[in-house]
């Protein structure tokens, strides 16, 4: 294995890369915001709705409903198609926490299928599988499919089994804005799509923020109250409802950065074809979009390592970000030990989690920083 480089050649790498992002938007965003401060208008106003209207149409939905984070707009989804207590939701383990937490907030169950290997998505078959031979307590009532990494779950699979089992389709799009299953936007698929806006994303805030899609004006108007104490009019309370606004101040700036949003999303792309190309031949499994996911973001570039903790000490050596996006499925987690799950139940979802790794790939990186990850990575297996 060669010498690592020396600590006057190590060049540094980092995962996401904010201030060289934002540097050339900060006057067009800081125009808006003091545009925003001027007009002292903080909550719900002008720069949300116009965002909304942005974000519906960025998504080919008739609806969109701002809210205070991704997590609280899978809660007032979920909620807007009441699920409940006594209810089942069925999604993947191998999910950010928020998907399966939000279930469990709103009182029902979370019910986990198995992902399939390539896309790291819920698979299908198995969400069939779990359907046929599930009854009783905790039926299953909606489904969840999560847009991981920025490529789509298999939608038609999922929306034809949903349809045939009277499902309602909630979309976790958090890490997909702007992609595609099929030349048809992600969020605008299920009844509801679940978008974030933390700073990570794609299309990411100054702050935390999130928004639902909705196809009917009856889905719009029931999350336009429940994200507001359960209120259509002021100090009237139809129902009880949650504290989650979307703030001017982050409208103004994703509104902004959505006009940018499609140049970051090619920049990705660029970067994830070059990494494809530069570490074929190495042990490491790449990204493979499956057929049905047209246009695929790279929220994250996810490869599959051998000795993946050891690469990524090694990587972090020389300077360069890494993340495991995730490294404990949730089946597994000790806040839902009650569900009664245990290792080797879901078995596709536990290898990712020993073998996944992020790379940086958002735009800013130049074809340097590429060679550099990809030639550190060869290193690291040379000799191995």
């Amino acid at each position: 294995m060669p010498s690592p480089p020396s600590a006057s050649t190590v060049r540094q790498v980092p995962l996401l890369d904010l201030r060289a992002l934002h540097q050339p938007l900060r006057s067009e965003i800081l125009a808006a915001l003091e545009r925003v401060f001027d007009s002292q208008n903080f909550i719900l106003g002008e720069d949300v709705h116009h965002l909304e209207r942005q974000i519906a149409a960025y998504c080919g939905v008739a609806h969109a409903v701002g809210c205070a984070s991704g997590t609280d707009a899978l809660v007032l989804a979920l909620a807007a198609s009441g699920i409940g207590p006594g209810d089942g939701v069925l999604t993947t383990p191998f999910s950010f926490f928020a998907t399966a937490s939000a279930i469990h907030r709103v009182g029902a169950t979370p019910v986990f299928a198995d992902i399939d290997p390539v896309t790291f998505n819920l698979d299908p078959a198995a969400a069939g599988e779990v359907a046929r031979r599930r009854h009783g307590p905790g039926e299953i009532k909606a489904v969840i499919p999560v847009h991981l990494y920025g490529g789509t779950a298999d939608m038609d699979a999922t929306l034809t089994l949903a349809g045939a089992q009277g499902w309602s389709v909630i979309e976790d799009a958090a890490q997909a804005i702007g992609a595609e299953d099929r030349g048809r936007r992600a969020a605008g698929l299920g009844r509801f799509g679940c978008l974030s806006f933390f700073p990570s994303k794609n299309l990411g805030g100054l702050g935390d923020g999130g928004m639902i899609t909705a196809r009917d004006e009856a889905g719009a108007a029931r999350l336009r109250s429940l994200r507001q104490h359960g209120s259509t009019r002021k100090y009237y309370h139809e129902t009880i409802g949650y504290n989650s606004r979307l703030d001017s101040l982050q409208a103004a700036a994703l509104s902004v950065k959505l006009g940018h949003l499609d140049a970051e999303t090619a920049g990705r792309q660029r970067n994830a074809a070059r990494y494809s190309e530069i570490l074929a031949g190495t042990p490491v499994l790449t990204p493979r979009p499956a057929p049905f996911q047209t246009r695929h973001v790279f929220n994250q570039y996810v490869i599959r390592a051998p000795r993946r903790d050891a690469l990524k000490s090694y990587l972090g050596e020389q300077g360069i970000g890494t993340e495991i996006y995730y490294p404990l499925p949730l089946h597994l987690q000790e806040c839902f030990a009650a569900l009664g799950h245990r290792a080797g139940d879901f078995p596709e979802s536990e290898a990712a989690a020993g073998e996944v790794l992020a790379l940086p790939v958002h735009s800013a990186l130049t074809a340097e920083d590429l060679e550099y990850v990809a030639a550190a990575i060869g290193n690291f297996y040379v000799g191995k």
